[in-house]
């Protein structure tokens, strides 16, 4: 059947720049994207695809902050936000890759899976949460906040104001992936874990609940590439390689990697914190369960970045 791919596409991707922010935008990138996409499909390859939603789900809150300021309107919950970005992104990816599908004459058809993934409550990230999210509050802002929302957590940011940390704990297990399966056994281009999937917790008796928290997407792709038995993790992302002293005039893009180098480089700090270290370390998840390869390249550069001509390969040793 070819060789199977788990796709993880960068939520920031999809917003181009500060001047085209707006959902008609956004459908753009993804309609280019798309193209991408199909273009790996018939190179032979099944894919499932998933995606960030990072800036998306800040245009909720932001949307959500200011009815708040303006007319007293509740707040939209963050996991609601997670949820309401797996339905709007998803729609537009499957979209493009249907009517992509129609212009070159495959038959298949996309479809869109709003995910649940289960996080441990005993996650030391719930104790210590970091992760930003929202607007910065004035000190009377932040009073107000406290006394109607006492569970948020609030912290000064640099002298900024004060904003909402979440955590950001690890996932444990993708509740729909038995339906993923399916539709991926039944030759489905299947969107799914979009945003790292919506969080909850097994409250007891199998019963889950959503909680407030952001899961990094790229180790919620790496998990999903593992459960769908995938052989390559592509991340697609603003950049077209890994490169070691990034930003220095010591900077040298690496084309290929295997696992253990890639070990080493982590261990040497090569990689931020904030921005390539957390794919980075989803790609060596997903090779020690036993993936084949990870390839990360930009997403109008992917058939390229298969076949090796552009993009960065990690393989095992």
């Amino acid at each position: 059947m070819g060789s199977f791919a788990v796709v993880a596409i960068g939520g920031n991707s999809l917003i181009r720049d500060k001047n085209r922010r707006r959902v008609e935008d956004q459908y753009l990138a993804i309609v280019d994207t798309a193209k991408s996409l199909v273009d790996i499909i018939e190179a032979g390859y099944r894919i499932v695809v998933t995606h960030g939603n990072g800036a998306q789900v800040g245009f909720i809150l932001r949307r959500s902050e200011i009815a708040f300021k303006s007319e007293g309107l509740h707040f939209v919950p963050l996991v609601s936000c997670v949820a309401d970005t797996q339905g709007a992104i998803g729609y537009q990816i499957q979209q493009a890759l249907n009517n992509e599908f129609t212009l070159r004459g495959i038959r298949q058809q996309a479809v869109t899976i709003v995910t649940q993934v289960k996080v441990h409550e005993d996650d030391p990230a719930f104790k210590n949460p970091t992760k930003p999210i929202g607007a910065f509050y004035s000190e009377e802002e932040f009073t107000s906040l406290q006394a109607s929302h006492p569970d948020w957590i609030m912290v000064q940011d640099a002298g900024r104001g004060y904003r909402r940390v979440v955590p950001s704990p690890s996932p444990v297990e993708i509740i729909e992936r038995k339906a993923i399966q399916t539709l991926v056994d039944n030759d489905f281009c299947v969107i799914a874990v979009g945003g790292g999937g919506i969080p909850v917790l097994d409250t007891g008796g199998a019963q889950l609940k959503g909680i407030d928290a952001v899961i990094d997407k790229d180790y919620s792709a790496a998990l999903l590439a593992k459960d769908l038995q995938a052989d390559t993790l592509i991340i697609s992302t603003g950049v077209d390689s890994i490169c070691l002293h990034y930003g220095t005039p010591e900077e040298k893009p690496l084309s290929r990697m295997t696992l253990s180098e890639t070990r080493g480089y982590i261990e040497e700090g090569h990689f931020a914190a904030g921005s390539m270290l957390p794919k980075i370390k989803a790609i060596v998840q997903f090779l020690e369960q036993g993936g084949q390869k990870a390839i990360i390249a930009q997403p109008q550069h992917l058939k390229q970045a298969l076949q090796g001509e552009i993009g960065t390969w990690i393989v095992q040793d």
